[in-house]
C-alpha cells in the first residue's frame, strides 16, 4: 500500500489498483481492502467458483447480504438466498457465453 495526494495503491487478490482516497481515510480503506481480500480468499478456497471476476461478484453479493442483514434486522434471508442463486445462474450463463468469444 502506498498513498499520496492523488490516491492510494491497493492490492486485491494479487492485483494492483490505484484508487482515490481522501487524506486521513487510508486506514479505513485498507481495512476494507483487507476484508474484501479475506472474503474473496474464502470463496476461492471453497473451490466452487472459478475466475477472479466471479469470485469478486460472489464476494460483493456476500458482503451486500451481510450489510443488508445488519441494516434491516428482520431481513428475509431465504428470499435473498433465492435471489442470489438466480443472480449467480444469470452470471454463470452470461460469463459462459463470453468465454465462447475467446
Amino acid at each position: 500500500m502506498s498513498a499520496d495526494a492523488k490516491g492510494m495503491e491497493i492490492n486485491i487478490m494479487g492485483r494492483e489498483f490505484r484508487v482515490a482516497c481522501e487524506p486521513g481515510e487510508q486506514k479505513s480503506l485498507q481495512d476494507a481492502v483487507d476484508y474484501l481480500n479475506r472474503k474473496m480468499q474464502e470463496i476461492k478456497d471453497q473451490g466452487k467458483v472459478n475466475g477472479l471476476d466471479r469470485i469478486a461478484v460472489m464476494a460483493a453479493l456476500n458482503i451486500s447480504h451481510e450489510l443488508l442483514t445488519t441494516r434491516l434486522g428482520a431481513f428475509d434471508v431465504s428470499e435473498f438466498k433465492r435471489r442470489m442463486a438466480g443472480i449467480e445462474l444469470t452470471l454463470d450463463q452470461a460469463l459462459a457465453e463470453q468465454e465462447k468469444l475467446f
